[in-house]
């Protein structure tokens, strides 16, 4: 566990199969608040589902999770989200017809549990709430764009938004800056952790890009077959033997200034 706060997600001998094939096998970590921890391997290793595991989208076979040490393990997505867990996914999904704002005030309506009403004035709904989380992220001057019009980076700002609406102790986010620009990455992970840090929050989350898990990281956690090969600091981890072997690859450093480079 991190010194950084106290224990918010707990995992114990996760495991999920699906016929023959073993997705996940006997994860076990925690997850500090106010700690990012990187989950990452190579494609196949298993990081999507234990995501889905974590996230009550499928029941692990064997294991527990801990939500601040309450038992949560298969409870499904909604109930979760209420509980304070977000999660982003590697393919936006906001309303493409409602504007920004109301994207969000749709995420706080749920998190209050009254989208009965929401026709009958969402236009008012959370309002205030909402354009206090667009601001969050800097996308207050798109309140009443409609999400059609977003470039891509925006829509990822706008999902962090709504990501925030439950005032998440735990925040999943699954590829965050999948199919961004390096500038958007940059930006969009440095304000996820100043975010994070700010309101101690625990980030859990998968990247393939080592820029943003070596700068952004507290700890990193390396699946390869759906088994934990490797966890520790970055710096432990680029230097690990087997991490280098199946999946960073023996030619590949890392500097101080958190560059990474190919050796000639």
């Amino acid at each position: 566990m991190s010194s950084r706060g106290t224990t918010i997600l707990s995992v114990e001998g996760l495991s999920k199969s699906y016929g023959g094939v073993q997705a996940v096998r006997n994860v076990s970590f925690s997850l500090a608040s106010g700690e990012i921890l990187a989950l990452i391997g190579p494609n196949g290793a298993g990081k999507t589902t234990c995501f889905n595991l974590l996230n009550g989208q499928i029941r692990p076979d064997t294991g527990t999770v801990r939500l601040n040490g309450q038992d949560t393990t298969g409870l499904r997505p909604r109930i979760l989200w209420r509980m304070g867990v977000g999660r982003t996914f590697q393919i936006t999904a906001t309303f493409t017809s409602m504007t920004v704002r109301e994207n969000v005030q749709v995420a706080l309506l749920s998190h209050h549990r009254d989208l009965t009403t929401f026709h009958r004035f969402a236009g008012r709904a959370h309002r205030a709430r909402a354009d206090e989380l667009l601001a969050l992220v800097g996308m207050e001057d798109a309140a009443e764009r409609p999400c059609g019009e977003l470039a891509y980076g925006d829509l990822k700002r706008l999902e962090l938004a709504v990501a925030l609406a439950n005032n998440p102790k735990l925040l999943l986010m699954d590829e965050p800056t999948a199919g961004m620009a390096p500038r958007e990455r940059v930006e969009l992970m440095r304000l996820t952790a100043q975010i994070a840090r700010e309101r101690n929050i625990g980030v859990l989350f998968t990247e393939h890009d080592m820029d943003v898990v070596f700068e952004h990281a507290d700890r990193v956690m390396v699946l390869n077959r759906g088994e934990v090969i490797a966890e520790g600091t970055p710096v432990e981890v680029r230097n690990d033997a087997r991490v280098k072997a199946t999946y960073l690859g023996e030619g590949l450093v890392y500097d101080a200034r958190h560059r990474q480079e190919a050796m000639p």
